[in-house]
């Protein structure tokens, strides 16, 4: 990559879902979160945040649009969706040696309007079960 590549990816503006992220990781943080890790991709599927809530493991899907016009963000998560998180989280939890702890699926779903500093936030901690084949939580 030369100078002139990276400087144009690095310095280039972020895309809303890219805010959306990095806020709602900032977020998470303030509510004693620690964040394990961010956009991992796996084989099976991708995960926006991985967090530590005490000693659960949170599987954090970030949803963000510029207006509910159409419905809350939260509401685009689906149960295609679901079942390739559960996926994503199995692998991350077998991969990493987690599996003896507890794990859930919370959704932040952000609604920032053009031009506003902040966006409002709904954040739905144990928003669905595990589901799908290779279900493993309680």
């Amino acid at each position: 990559m030369n100078l002139r590549t990276w400087f144009a990816a690095w310095f280039r503006p972020k895309s809303l879902g890219e805010r959306g992220e990095d806020f709602a990781a900032r977020y998470l943080r303030r509510l004693g979160y620690h964040i394990l890790a961010r956009h991992v991709d796996l084989r099976v599927g991708e995960l926006d945040i991985v967090a530590a809530d005490g000693r659960t493991v949170v599987f954090v899907e970030v949803k963000t649009r510029s207006s509910d016009d159409s419905g809350s963000p939260a509401e685009v998560v689906d149960a295609r969706r679901e079942q390739r998180m559960t996926q994503a989280a199995l692998a991350y939890l077998k991969s990493h040696g987690l599996l003896a702890h507890s794990a859930r699926f919370d959704v932040v779903a952000l609604t920032w309007p053009a031009g506003e500093r902040t966006p409002v936030v709904e954040h739905i901690q144990d928003a669905f079960p595990a589901v799908g084949r290779g279900q493993f939580f309680n």
